[in-house]
């Protein structure tokens, strides 16, 4: 099992490497490279991260449904996470919306002004 995660996780390295290297211009502009960052986890990452754990959902109900009675728990339980990954994600994304409009923070390309000491 333990084998069988190192593989998927690879995999995921290799597929998303190719994103990480279009910031490689922006390597002499910090801003600029926590633009790009910020891109790949709003673009990439977060909708990949929403989708597995719907598909990790409908994989605990089709195993709930075709199960003999056996593996009904198994398939209860990875529907739960689902859920659970699913609730906490949207809460997430909720806060940090929440906060954006507390803060005044518009726009796709929105900065806050950073508060320095003269």
């Amino acid at each position: 099992m333990l084998n069988r995660i190192y593989k998927i996780c690879f995999a995921s390295i290799i597929l998303i490497s190719p994103l990480f290297a279009s910031a490689a211009g922006y390597l002499t502009d910090t801003s600029g490279l926590l633009q790009q960052v910020k891109l790949i986890v709003t673009d990439y990452l977060i909708p990949i991260a929403f989708t597995l754990a719907l598909a990790i959902f409908f994989y605990g109900v089709a195993k709930y449904i075709w199960s003999a009675g056996t593996d009904k728990d198994e398939g209860k339980k990875i529907m739960v996470w689902g859920v659970v990954a699913l609730f906490v994600m949207s809460s997430i994304w909720g806060i940090v919306t929440f906060l954006r409009g507390e803060l005044n923070i518009t726009g796709s390309d929105a900065t806050m002004k950073i508060p320095t000491i003269k």
